[in-house]
């Protein structure tokens, strides 16, 4: 019992989602799966700091 009102929740939210017309930004979904990020701050970090931490770091996928 009580499942009446979470199913109409869901099918409210299903709808909501199949019907809705919304913008999609393919270039930030691009960068988000290819794992660029468009706020990389690493230039604003002055060299010591970048050659300290340097072995922490994933290398980067060109």
């Amino acid at each position: 019992m009580g499942r009446g009102r979470a199913k109409a929740k869901q099918t409210k939210v299903a709808r909501d989602l199949k019907y809705r017309t919304h913008e999609t930004d393919f270039g930030a979904l691009a960068n988000e799966l290819h794992g660029q990020s468009s706020d990389d701050d690493t230039d604003q970090l002055e060299p010591e700091v970048l050659d300290k931490w340097s072995d922490y770091a994933e290398p980067r996928r060109d």
